[in-house]
């Protein structure tokens, strides 16, 4: 069972000036500002280690985090994310924004918007997310950005219901890529969840300025047909003329637990057999498999794993703990695991 102990921190500090090639490796560490206030330590070749540092090392050059509008314990607010932004680009590596125009969970399942936008008019509304977008890319400066997160029904529901009101979901969208344009040099993404109905839903934007597509992909939500994926990434850039990448994707190591919360991957009808099993080397070879397709796509973007540092953060015991520690890149004594090895080097 693995101790709740003070985290060190590394001094020296990654060179900026390495090359880079254009594919963007990246990890969804939204958390780790909230696992740092909890004094999680990790380690890396048994020696601990901050995990940007770690994530650095093993090639990882740009790191995902999501912002909600005024959550309501403070992590993942604006306070938190400006700082973490800072403390990754203080590392050399680039900030992939998910802005989830939400005070909580912004997905397929819901889109509410920040309570106080609730009731606003739609004049009053385009103002609000124009200055909040500006402000954003002026304050955290993500060199990528996520107008919405997962926005398949649309955001900002019921202002931007993509089924409902297609016309106003377009014009909120057309805003949000305007405050950034209007501010930033930062590549805007449109982040859809699954690749089922995607060629269909980006045909709906055709009038929207944006640089990027991006695709969730769990094998337990979106299917075990990696041919599929592959098909689907090819035919959104072939044709939208955009990159593609995975904004989001997730696979275990094992299929036990660490904590009493409920995980939401634990049965090996989930998994994609025999290929990938529940295994440290299957996660690893489940994610160099999916890095390898968007990579060898000549519009390929990049990809990045969610919940890469929620090991079980509440202790062994926790009801209230992570859903997620048997996919992290950490083991149960939060060691790193072969995945972060999926490049095959590390830089010194």
């Amino acid at each position: 069972m693995p101790l709740i102990l003070i985290i060190l921190f590394s001094c020296s500090k990654p060179s900026k000036t390495e090359s880079q090639d254009d594919f963007t490796l990246s990890a969804d560490l939204s958390s780790l500002p909230m696992l740092e206030s909890k004094n999680i330590i990790f380690y890396e070749d048994s020696v601990a280690a901050d995990m940007l540092r770690i994530m650095y090392v093993n090639g990882f050059r740009t790191i995902r985090m999501r912002l909600w509008k005024n959550p309501a314990e403070g992590h993942s607010g604006f306070a938190e994310v400006k700082a973490f932004a800072k403390k990754v680009h203080s590392y050399g590596m680039k900030v992939w924004l998910s802005v989830h125009y939400s005070d909580t969970w912004a997905d397929p399942g819901q889109q509410s918007p920040p309570a106080e936008w609730q009731g606003l008019t739609f004049d009053d509304l385009k103002d609000s997310t124009y200055n909040y977008t500006a402000m954003i890319m002026k304050e955290i400066k993500p060199e990528i950005i996520q107008t919405g997160n997962e926005i398949n029904q649309g955001f900002m529901l019921p202002y931007g219901d993509i089924n409902e009101n297609e016309r106003d979901f377009l014009e909120l969208l057309s805003i949000c890529s305007r405050a950034v344009r209007d501010n930033s040099e930062a590549l805007i993404m449109i982040h859809y969840a699954g690749h089922k109905d995607a060629l269909a839903f980006f045909s709906k934007l055709q009038s929207i300025d944006y640089d990027l597509i991006g695709l969730s992909y769990y094998p337990i939500w979106h299917g075990k047909d990696l041919d599929s994926l592959k098909h689907i990434i090819n035919s959104l850039s072939s044709a939208y003329g955009k990159k593609v990448g995975i904004a989001e994707t997730a696979y275990p190591f094992t299929l036990m637990w660490n904590d009493w919360t409920n995980n939401i991957v634990g049965m090996e009808d989930q998994l994609i057999l025999p290929d990938f099993p529940a295994t440290e080397e299957g996660q690893r070879n489940f994610f160099e498999a999916i890095v390898n397709m968007v990579k060898n796509e000549e519009m390929g973007f990049g990809v990045s794993y969610w919940g890469a540092e929620l090991v079980a953060f509440n202790g062994p015991e926790a009801k209230d703990g992570s859903p997620w520690e048997n996919q992290a890149f950490f083991d149960f004594n939060n060691r790193s695991l072969p995945i972060l090895r999926v490049l095959g080097y590390k830089t010194p």
